[in-house]
C-alpha cells in the first residue's frame, strides 16, 4: 500500500530545472533514504511533498487520514517558552481535552441533576480517552525521549530563546519524535547529535514501525536506519532497493553498463557516418546509404554516464608558527556561568586535534575562547605570535551575497575569473556562484565558507563542525585536503568515520565540562 505518490513532478528555479518528470513512491513501512550532491535539490522536493512548495507540473498525492511530520530546523520557537513547554506541544490535542474536562468538572458545582448526568458521561468519555492514550504518563515519556537527545543536560525548563541552532535543532527532533506522526520527514537529523545521541536516534529508526523519509550523508547512518534509496541526479529520482552499500553497487554497475552500451553506440555511429560519406554519391549504393541515413537520424543516442564532480580543497600554508600554537594557563570558558573545570594544555605545531564530546558541554564555546572572539571567565589562552589560523564557525552568518560577492568581499584584489575558479573548484558551478548564498543549500554554503579560508595563507586551522551538510564526496575531498595540510589543526566533529586516520590527538570535552551528561 503506498502512503505517498509523487507522479511526473518538474519544478524549476529561475533558468533551472530542480526536478523533470520526477516520480517517488513510498510504501508503507519503507525506510527511505533520499540521497545526492549538495544542491540537487533534496530539500526542495521535500518542500514540494509537505505542501510548502508547489510543483510546476505532475501530481503529489498522499493517502487519506496520514500525519505526516516534518523535522524543519528553520521553525520559529517563541522567545519565554521553555524546552519542556515547547515538548508538551507534541501532545496539544492532548491538553486541551484536559482543559475541557476540568472545566466540565467546574460546571458541575452549579447545574441540574440532568446537567450533571450529561457533564459525567463526557468527562468519563474524555477520561477514557486520556488514559489510553498515555496521558498520565506523558511528562516521563517526555523526559526519556528529551534525556535520550542530551536536551536533558541542558534542562527542560531552559528558556528556548537562549538555545544554539544545534540545540534547537534537538527540541524539534525531540519534539517530532513524541508526536509519532505515521510519516516522519528528516532532513540531515544528525547534524548537530553527537555519537551517543547518533545512536540513539540510530536505534529509535531502525526499529520504527511506520514509514521515514531520510535526507542525510552521513553514509554509516544510513546503512544502518534504510531499506529503500532514491537517488537524485540532474532532475530525476531513481529507486534502489537496499541501503546505501547496495544502491553504491547498483549505481557504478549501471554506469559501467551505460558506458559499455555509449561506446557501443559511438563505434556504430562512426561505422553508419563512414558508410553514408563512402556510398551516397554513387548512383548503385545511393538507397543503401540513405537506408544508413534514416536508421542514423531514429537512433536514440545514449549518453556517456555522468561523473560525479569532485570538489577539490586545497588550503594554502604559510612560515610556520612557534612550537606551542595554542597555550591555556588555568582557563574557565562560559557564560553567565562556567563550562569547564580549570584548563591546562598545549597544542604543538602540526598536530591535528580533534575535540569531541556530547553537544552543548562547551567545545564551540572553547573554540571561540580560544580565539580571543569571547572573553574566558578566568584564566588566560595564548596564541602564538606568528599563528596565521583560519576559522570555520558551526554557526552561518545571513549573508545578502552572492556566493561570488562573499568571496570577492573578502578578497578584492582577486579577478573575476580568479573568484569563480576558486568557488569552481569547491565544487559549485556557474549558477550556484551568482546565486545568493541564503538561497544555497547548506552544503553549497558550507563550501562557500570553505573557499574563502582555503584562500588565505595559515599556518593552523580551526574548524567548528565543518562536515555538517557536505556530502560524501565533498567530505571525503575536506580529509584529503586536511591530511595534506602541513599546519596545525583544531577541529571539532561528531563524525569518528570523518577524523579516525586524520587526527593525531583527541580531546575529550566530557572530562573538563561542569555539566551533567
Amino acid at each position: 500500500m503506498s502512503v505517498l505518490k509523487v507522479t511526473d513532478v518538474s519544478f524549476s528555479f529561475g533558468n533551472r530545472t530542480i526536478l523533470e518528470n520526477a516520480s517517488f513512491v513510498l510504501q508503507k513501512g519503507e525506510h527511505v533514504g533520499l540521497i545526492g550532491l549538495n544542491g540537487e535539490g533534496k530539500s526542495t522536493f521535500i518542500k514540494m511533498i509537505t505542501g510548502e512548495l508547489s510543483p510546476d507540473q505532475g501530481k503529489i498525492e498522499w493517502c487519506k487520514r496520514i500525519t505526516t511530520g516534518y523535522l524543519d530546523q528553520y521553525t520559529s520557537l517563541t522567545k519565554g517558552k521553555t524546552i519542556r513547554e515547547v515538548l508538551r506541544e507534541a501532545f496539544q490535542h492532548m491538553y486541551d481535552l484536559e482543559k475541557e474536562m476540568n472545566q466540565m468538572y467546574e460546571k458541575m458545582c452549579d447545574c441540574t441533576e440532568e446537567e450533571m448526568n450529561s457533564l459525567l458521561e463526557e468527562t468519563g468519555e474524555i477520561q477514557s480517552e486520556l488514559e489510553a492514550s498515555g496521558f498520565y504518563s506523558l511528562e516521563a515519556k517526555i523526559e526519556e525521549v528529551a534525556n535520550g537527545l542530551g536536551l536533558g543536560d541542558l534542562g527542560l525548563d531552559h528558556d528556548v530563546s537562549n538555545l544554539s541552532g544545534g540545540q534547537r535543532s534537538k527540541v524539534l527532533l525531540t519534539k517530532l519524535l513524541l508526536a509519532q506522526p505515521m510519516i516522519l520527514i528528516l532532513d540531515e537529523p544528525t547534524n548537530f547529535l553527537d555519537e551517543d545521541q547518533v545512536t540513539w536516534l540510530r536505534n529509535y529508526l531502525a526499529n520504527y514501525e511506520n514509514a521515514f523519509i531520510l535526507v542525510s550523508h552521513d553514509v554509516p547512518f544510513l546503512n544502518s536506519v534504510v531499506n529503500v534509496i532514491y537517488h537524485m541526479e540532474d532532475g530525476t529520482l531513481t529507486r534502489y532497493t537496499g541501503n546505501y552499500d547496495g544502491f553504491m553497487q547498483m549505481y557504478e554497475l549501471k554506469k559501467r553498463q551505460q558506458n559499455i552500451a555509449y561506446e557501443k553506440q559511438q563505434k556504430e555511429i562512426k561505422d553508419l557516418k563512414e558508410f553514408i560519406a563512402k556510398n551516397k554519391a554513387r548512383v548503385a549504393t545511393t538507397d543503401l546509404a540513405k537506408s544508413r541515413q534514416r536508421r542514423l537520424d531514429k537512433m536514440e543516442i545514449i549518453d556517456k554516464a555522468k561523473e560525479q564532480v569532485k570538489p577539490n580543497f586545497k588550503f594554502k600554508e604559510c612560515g610556520a608558527s612557534g612550537k606551542f600554537v595554542i597555550t591555556a594557563n588555568n582557563l574557565v570558558i562560559g557564560y553567565n556561568e562556567p563550562l569547564s573545570a580549570k584548563l591546562n594544555f598545549t597544542i604543538e605545531r602540526g598536530k591535528k586535534v580533534v575535540i569531541k564530546g556530547a553537544n552543548g558541554i562547551g567545545k564551540t564555546t572553547l573554540l571561540k575562547t580560544l580565539l580571543g572572539l569571547i572573553p574566558p571567565l578566568s584564566g588566560e589562552c595564548k596564541l602564538d605570535y606568528n599563528i596565521h589560523y583560519g576559522y570555520f564557525a558551526q554557526e552561518e552568518s545571513n549573508s545578502k551575497n552572492t556566493a561570488h560577492e562573499e568571496i570577492w568581499q573578502e578578497y578584492p584584489s582577486m579577478t573575476n575569473a580568479e573568484v569563480r575558479g576558486a568557488l569552481a573548484a569547491c565544487g559549485l558551478n556557474k549558477d550556484k556562484i551568482e546565486s545568493l548564498m541564503m538561497v544555497l543549500s547548506g552544503g553549497e554554503a558550507a563550501k562557500v565558507r570553505l573557499c574563502k579560508i582555503m584562500l588565505k595563507e595559515c599556518n593552523t586551522l580551526i574548524l567548528d563542525e565543518p562536515t555538517n551538510h557536505l556530502d560524501v564526496l565533498a567530505k571525503e575531498a575536506l580529509k584529503e585536503a586536511l591530511l595534506a595540510f602541513k599546519g596545525t589543526i583544531v577541529l571539532v566533529c561528531h563524525e569518528k568515520e570523518f577524523y579516525e586516520g586524520l587526527v593525531t590527538d583527541i580531546i575529550d570535552a566530557e572530562k573538563w565540562t561542569t555539566k551533567l551528561i
